[in-house]
């Protein structure tokens, strides 16, 4: 986290070949020289924000010798590493500076309306926020800065291959007209610009792909009120139900499991490996009837069923923001380049890719049902036991594209949509607001719902909803019909049934002394009307 603009800091840096060392200092938008550019190891004095565009403006250099005779290498990228940087709380920081130079640019038709995860344009109208929400997440607010640099050189770029190219149409229209000693020196300018022009067109793309790798590295801004901080700094909004009294010793979800010969996960790990079971008998009648109750209830409130693919190309998954932090977690098919899903939103926000919907088609609401694959990296010794933290499970997924103004309502719509099926299964749960270093990329806001799990004394999350606005939709291009163009449209999802977990807590709240289940009122008539689960 870089300080605001008047406070200096020093940066031991290298750039690779050649290595150009040196110092600089910058205030404001002033930037002073110092030492010029040697061999020898040097260090930039930078301020603030700053520190961002003085990269990128090393980049926009002609090539050639620059002070000390070191050769720029003009068309490049370089990584600068700052293996040191004297201020308060940060002992290092890595930021990609890349770029071509700007006097030429970029390819053409390949994109003046870049896509991305940041709307730049709306960026530039309030750079801080963005710059807010990376601290309250606890990711890097320089990225910002960076983008804001990188989509000067793009600009930048676009103008001068717009200028280089229009010159060049120029002289073809003029060539047929001309003749003799005019014609041939027309002849050479017209082959001079044709190579300026690819030139151009290389460097816009790559200044383009500068501005696209930024954009997916910046998470979606957050919205207002969301609680800063981590994990542990979630605001508890409210508490429904109350936790059982139980007048015997609890046993835990795959004690009552195996009791019933609902969950079998040593026969799972050994198909299998860790952390995956066999569902049979009652606990397999316990899914389809939690699929068809939670499709039942999505259905009364306005959502379509549909059933999903498991397996989606690369920009699915990237359009979601799972290939970026979330990547460890997502198991990978790589002879065909599909990946296989966490969640049903992957697909669900992917339905609509490239296409421009029409506005009385608003709000549009999925009930998506998949089976969903995560690798659980970094989750080593947690919920080890029964079938908490799997690698694989079935669920039924909200999916809604609204218009951005309807978005906040939209959100709280879904909350109570997860709240209300949660009742009806008669489970004791709370709701808390998630804090925006526990989002996610993706998410401005989110809120969960954690079961009460007497076996632990703890509360255990069973369902998400999230407020994405149109961070998922930019990337994927999907957008809404306006009276002039287009315009954005904001996507969210939400849990209704995680199947593994909401089994989990049916099996340990509604547990009797004898090892019984009683089965909620609610969830009967979709289990053939039965009341109790008895032990085998």
């Amino acid at each position: 986290i870089l300080p605001s603009n008047g406070t200096r800091v020093t940066v031991e840096y290298s750039t690779g070949e050649p290595p150009l060392t040196g110092r600089r200092t910058l205030w404001g938008s002033m930037m002073r020289k110092g030492d010029g550019y040697s061999g020898e190891p040097g260090n930039f004095s930078v301020c603030g924000a700053d520190l961002a565009r003085m990269l990128f403006s090393s980049a926009l250099r002609r090539r050639g010798p620059v002070d000390g005779g070191v050769e720029d290498t003009g068309f490049c990228r370089s990584f600068y590493t700052f293996r040191h940087v004297k201020r308060e709380n940060v002992s290092s920081v890595s930021a990609y500076a890349g770029g071509v130079v700007g006097i030429v640019a970029g390819r053409r038709g390949a994109g003046r309306n870049v896509g991305g995860v940041i709307d730049v344009r709306v960026l530039r109208e309030n750079p801080e926020a963005l710059r807010v929400s990376q601290i309250a997440r606890g990711e890097d607010p320089l990225l910002v800065d960076l983008l804001l640099a990188a989509d000067d050189v793009r600009r930048a770029s676009i103008m001068a291959f717009d200028s280089v190219r229009n010159e060049q149409k120029t002289i073809g229209k003029n060539i047929p007209h001309a003749k003799g000693d005019e014609k041939a020196a027309l002849l050479a300018k017209a082959s001079e610009l044709s190579a300026q022009v690819k030139v151009a067109e290389t460097a816009q793309s790559a200044a383009e792909a500068d501005v696209r790798t930024l954009q997916l590295k910046i998470s979606n801004q957050i919205e207002d009120g969301t609680p800063h901080g981590g994990e542990a700094d979630f605001v508890v909004l409210e508490h429904v139900g109350t936790p059982r009294e139980f007048d015997f010793e609890v046993r835990d979800h795959l004690a009552i499991g195996e009791l019933l010969n609902a969950i079998d996960t040593e026969r799972g790990a050994k198909v299998s490996g860790a952390r995956f079971y066999f569902l049979k008998g009652a606990g397999a009648l316990l899914e389809f009837a939690l699929v068809n109750m939670a499709i039942s209830y999505a259905g009364k409130a306005g959502f379509t069923p549909i059933i999903t693919p498991v397996l989606v190309k690369p920009e699915a998954m990237e359009g979601t923001g799972f290939l970026g932090a979330h990547s460890a977690e997502v198991y990978r098919l790589a002879e065909d380049d599909l990946y296989l899903v966490g969640t049903s939103e992957v697909p669900l926000a992917a339905l609509h890719m490239n296409e421009v919907l029409d506005p009385a088609s608003l709000p549009i609401r999925y009930a998506g049902y998949s089976s969903c694959f995560r690798r659980e990296a970094g989750s080593y010794g947690k919920d080890t036991r029964g079938i908490i933290r799997v690698h694989q499970f079935d669920k039924v997924e909200m999916f809604v594209y609204t218009r951005p103004e309807d978005a906040a309502a939209e959100h709280l719509r879904l909350l109570e949509q997860e709240k209300a099926f949660l009742s009806a299964l008669e489970l004791p749960f709370r709701v808390i607001d998630v804090a925006a270093g526990d989002l996610g990329s993706s998410a401005a806001r989110k809120y969960d719902c954690e079961v009460w799990l007497p076996s632990q004394k703890r509360f255990m999350e069973v369902t998400s909803t999230s407020n994405c606005m149109e961070f998922q939709a930019r990337r994927l291009n999907t957008r809404v019909k306006a009276e002039k163009g287009t315009d954005g449209v904001a996507t969210l999802n939400g849990t209704l049934c995680a199947i593994t977990r909401v089994i989990v807590a049916i099996l340990e709240n509604h547990q009797q002394s004898d090892g019984s289940v009683l089965v909620p009122a609610a969830l009967q008539p979709f289990l053939g009307g039965q009341t109790v689960l008895s032990p085998k």
